[in-house]
C-alpha cells in the first residue's frame, strides 16, 4: 500500500496528518448516524403528513441499510484502488444532496428512493473513514484512535433522538434533512483546506463487476425476499438470496482480483469470528431503537421531543465508554473487553424483554442505559480485533468488511422485523386501534434481540487471542 502525499509528506508533520485525518473521519462519523438516526424519531409526523402506511414506513430505515450493505464492499474495493480520500469526499457529497431531495419530497416513495441514495453515500462513507484512519495511525495508537472514531458515531447516535424530537416538534419533519447539509459542507471545506494527499494501493487492481452485481442481488433478494414471507414469492426470493450469496463466495475464492479474499476469513480465526459476533449484536439494536420510538409515542403517548430524550441514554452511554474500551483493547486482549460488553448487552435486553403498556419511562430508560454500556465495551476492542488480523495492503476491504458486518446485520435484524410488522399490522396506518398489534411485534422483536446477543456472547468468547 502507497500512501500518495502529494504535498503532504513536505508540508504536513505526520502528527498533524494523523490528527487532520481523524478530525475528518470523527466529523463524517459524526454527521452521517446522527442524519441517519434523527429521522427514526420523525417518522410517526412524516407517515401521518403523507399518509404513509405501516409497511412503508418499514422501509424508510431498511432502504438506507439495504443500500449501505449492497455497496460496502464495491466502495470498499474502489478506495483502495484509487483514494480512499477521494471516495470519502464523494459520499459526503451525496449524502448532502440526498438529504435536500428528501427534505424538499412530497410523497413516501420519493423519500424512500432518496433515503436509498443516502445509504449508498453512508457506504462510502463507512467503508472508508476507518481505513483513512488505519492508513496513518501507529498499531499500538491504533485502539484508542478507532475509541475516539467510535465515540463519535455513538455522539451522533445520541443526539439524534434528542435533535430529531426537537426539529420535528418545531420546525417539523422536512428540518431533520435540511439541518445535515451545512454540517456536512462545512466538512468538505474542511477537508479541503487541512488534509491533502491521498491513500491507495501501489497498483490498480481489476474491479470485479460481477461480483459486485451479484453481492447486489443478494442484498436486494433477501430485504425483499423477508418482507413478503411467507408468501411463494418471499420464500422463492430468499432462496434466491442464499443461492446469490453462496454464488458470491464461490466466484470471489476464484476470481484472481476479488472484491474480497474469502481466504481472510480462514487464514485469521480472530477475524472470522469477529465479524460474526458484529453481525449478530448490530443484528440485535438496529431495528429496537425504530420500535421503541414507535411504543414511546404511540403506546405511551410522548412527544417526539420526549421520546428522543429516553432514547438518547443508549447511545450516550456508548459514546462515554468507547473511547475507554479502545484504549483497554490496545493494553488487553480485545475478546476479553468485547465479550464482557455483549454480556452486559444481554442482560440489558433481558430487562426491555419485560415491557408492556404500562412499563415506566424510568425502567426503559435503565435497561438502556445497560445496553449502551454493553455495546461501548463491545464495539470498539471488536474493530480493533478485525483491523489487527489482516495485512496492511487489505485495510480498505478489511474496514469494509466491518462496516459490512455491522450493516448486514442491521439489514437482517430490521428486515425480520418488517415481517414482524407485515405479519401483525399489513398495510395498516398507525392508529391507537393498532397499537395492541404493535406491542406484539416489539415483544416478538426483544426477544430476536435477545437470541442474537446470547449468541455473539459465545461467538465472542471463543474467537482465541489476538
Amino acid at each position: 500500500m502507497t500512501r500518495s502525499h502529494t504535498n503532504t509528506g513536505l508540508l504536513v508533520p505526520k502528527t498533524n496528518l494523523s490528527t487532520f485525518a481523524l478530525i475528518a473521519v470523527c466529523a463524517g462519523y459524526l454527521i452521517a448516524p446522527m442524519g441517519m438516526a434523527a429521522v427514526n424519531v420523525a417518522i410517526p409526523t412524516m407517515a401521518e403528513d403523507l399518509n404513509a402506511n405501516a409497511m412503508k414506513v418499514g422501509w424508510l430505515p431498511t432502504l438506507y441499510i439495504l443500500a449501505n450493505v449492497a455497496f460496502m464492499l464495491p466502495f470498499g474495493k474502489l478506495a483502495d484502488n484509487y483514494g480512499r480520500k477521494r471516495v470519502y469526499v464523494l459520499g459526503l457529497l451525496l449524502n448532502a444532496i440526498a438529504a435536500a431531495m428528501c427534505a424538499v419530497g412530497t410523497s413516501i416513495d420519493w423519500i424512500l428512493f432518496w433515503r436509498f441514495m443516502q445509504g449508498a453515500a453512508g457506504a462510502m462513507i463507512f467503508g472508508t473513514g476507518v481505513a483513512i484512519v488505519t492508513s496513518v495511525t501507529p498499531s499500538h495508537k491504533r485502539g484508542a484512535a478507532l475509541g475516539i472514531i467510535a465515540a463519535c458515531v455513538y455522539v451522533g447516535l445520541t443526539l439524534a433522538p434528542a435533535v430529531g424530537g426537537w426539529l420535528t416538534e418545531w420546525l417539523g419533519w422536512r428540518s431533520v434533512f435540511y439541518f445535515q447539509i451545512p454540517l456536512v459542507l462545512g466538512l468538505l471545506i474542511f477537508i479541503k483546506l487541512k488534509l491533502s494527499g491521498e491513500w491507495k494501493n501501489n497498483e490498480h487492481s481489476r474491479f470485479d463487476w460481477i461480483g459486485s452485481g451479484i453481492f447486489i442481488l443478494f442484498a436486494c433478494s433477501l430485504v425483499y425476499g423477508l418482507s413478503k414471507l411467507p408468501s411463494v414469492i418471499g420464500i422463492l426470493l430468499v432462496l434466491l438470496s442464499a443461492a446469490s450469496l453462496a454464488a458470491f463466495i464461490v466466484h470471489q475464492s476464484r476470481d484472481r482480483q476479488p472484491l474480497i479474499r474469502v481466504q481472510m476469513f480462514k487464514e485469521s480465526r480472530v477475524f472470522s469470528l469477529s465479524l460474526s459476533t458484529s453481525f449478530l449484536m448490530y443484528g440485535s439494536n438496529f431495528a429496537i431503537i425504530f420500535l421503541l420510538s414507535l411504543y414511546l409515542q404511540y403506546i405511551k403517548g410522548f412527544s417526539p421531543s420526549e421520546a428522543g430524550q429516553i432514547l438518547l441514554l443508549q447511545a450516550l452511554c456508548m459514546a462515554i465508554i468507547a473511547p475507554l474500551a479502545g484504549k483497554l483493547s490496545d493494553k488487553f486482549q480485545p475478546r476479553i473487553v468485547a465479550t464482557t460488553g455483549c454480556v452486559i448487552v444481554g442482560v440489558g435486553f433481558l430487562l426491555l424483554n419485560q415491557i408492556d403498556t404500562r412499563t415506566s419511562a424510568a425502567f426503559i430508560s435503565a435497561a438502556l442505559a445497560l445496553v449502551g454500556l454493553g455495546f461501548g465495551l463491545f464495539s470498539t476492542p471488536n474493530n480493533n480485533a478485525i483491523m489487527g488480523a489482516v495485512k496492511e495492503q487489505e485495510v480498505g476491504v478489511a474496514s469494509a468488511s466491518m462496516n459490512l458486518s455491522r450493516t448486514i446485520g442491521n439489514l437482517v435484524g430490521m428486515s425480520i422485523v418488517n415481517l414482524m410488522i407485515h405479519y401483525y399490522l399489513g398495510d395498516a396506518t398507525f392508529t391507537e386501534q393498532t397499537n395492541p398489534e404493535l406491542m406484539s411485534t416489539i415483544s416478538l422483536a426483544l426477544k430476536m434481540s435477545l437470541s442474537f446477543v446470547i449468541a455473539a456472547s459465545f461467538i465472542s468468547a471463543l474467537r482465541g487471542r489476538q
